[in-house]
């Protein structure tokens, strides 16, 4: 393997260049500190795995960062709008991103990190920073169900678009917004949509405009529904259900396990990071700084509420930036003095 080798040091290491990520990197700017991003994927790489014509439940100023406006004709932006924003306020502040950069490791202690990533190749890099912050996000480790034949290909656990599924019978599992606006789209495009879930109903929290329209799609029949209902197997060309009615077998061509994710807990504990147990496994941090209990490590974004990620969204992890860069104001420039 090729190695390649950081020798500069830069004040702030962020990892995870999401919405929350650059509004870390940007207050550390802004404060006079460099920075620099990683990501394992394309900056943004959760909004840009989002369904490709989802539309946010906020309005565009709720998502802006860098105190750069989000214009858009519409009162809810869609997800190409916000993927254009951001790549704008990286291309405004001239922002460091390596993408594409898988972090394996994290060596040092506060004041010299060292981060080691691995690039698409294979190769190693290793850039050194006084201080980082984890803002990785939650949306690449789906909660699996841990039932037979979960691992067969037709089994997905994100939900893009619904023309490859056209004709097809398609199992959609989940109670909450992603299910529901998965369920919807496909039998829109024409594929023969049955939707699972443990509840006795549709999860409260699905947004006030969906929620209806699903429930009518339900009770016309359009998009068949078992509630208090859980999948038992996959096969090739089925599924079996445990239904209060007893036991179902129904024909399948693809399934969505759309039963939420869950923050990289196991990254978190591997930088030191200590987890509330008692408290949803939250990582212990100092709410007035966002500083862990490792020193110089700081947590932003969802992985702060760990496994309550119904909390913390872009429009209030965006201001975790801020909190960091006060307290890099007040250690770093003690440090140099």
């Amino acid at each position: 393997m090729g190695e390649v080798t950081a020798s500069d040091i830069v004040d702030l290491l962020v990892i995870g260049a999401g919405p929350t990520g650059l509004a870390c990197a940007i207050e550390a700017q802004r404060a006079g500190f460099s920075a620099l991003l990683v990501d394992k994927g394309c900056l943004c790489n959760s909004l840009f795995h989002y369904p490709a014509h989802m539309t946010f439940f906020t309005t565009p100023e709720l998502l802006e960062i860098g105190n750069m406006p989000f214009s858009s004709p519409n009162q809810k932006p869609n997800r190409n709008e916000a993927l254009e924003y951001y790549r704008k306020v990286a291309e405004h502040y001239d922002l460091d991103i390596r993408q594409y950069e898988n972090v394996e490791r994290v060596d040092g202690r506060d004041g010299n990190f060292t981060v080691h990533t691995m690039d698409r190749f294979g190769r190693m890099l290793h850039h050194r920073a006084r201080k980082l912050v984890v803002a990785t996000g939650y949306y690449d480790l789906p909660n699996y169900l841990g039932i037979p034949g979960e691992d067969l290909s037709k089994v997905k656990h994100y939900y893009h678009e619904p023309h490859p599924f056209y004709g097809l019978e398609v199992l959609v599992i989940g109670g909450k917004n992603s299910a529901a606006i998965a369920a919807l789209d496909l039998w829109r495009h024409g594929a023969k949509v049955t939707l699972v879930h443990r509840g006795p109903q549709m999860h409260r929290h699905v947004k006030y405009w969906i929620l209806p329209d699903i429930n009518n799609r339900i009770k016309n029949g359009e998009i068949k529904a078992h509630f208090n209902t859980t999948v038992t197997n996959i096969a090739k060309d089925d599924v079996s259900l445990a239904t209060p009615a007893g036991p179902l077998t129904l024909p399948n061509h693809f399934v969505f396990a759309l039963t939420g994710y869950h923050p990289d807990f196991s990254f978190i504990e591997s930088l030191g990071v200590e987890l509330d147990e008692a408290n949803d496994r939250c990582p212990v941090c100092d709410p007035s700084t966002l500083e862990s209990n490792v020193p110089g490590i700081y947590l932003a974004g969802v992985v702060v509420a760990g496994e309550r990620t119904n909390e913390i969204f872009i429009e209030n992890g965006r201001f975790h930036g801020q909190l960091i860069a006060k307290d890099l104001q007040a250690k770093l420039v003690a440090v140099s003095r």
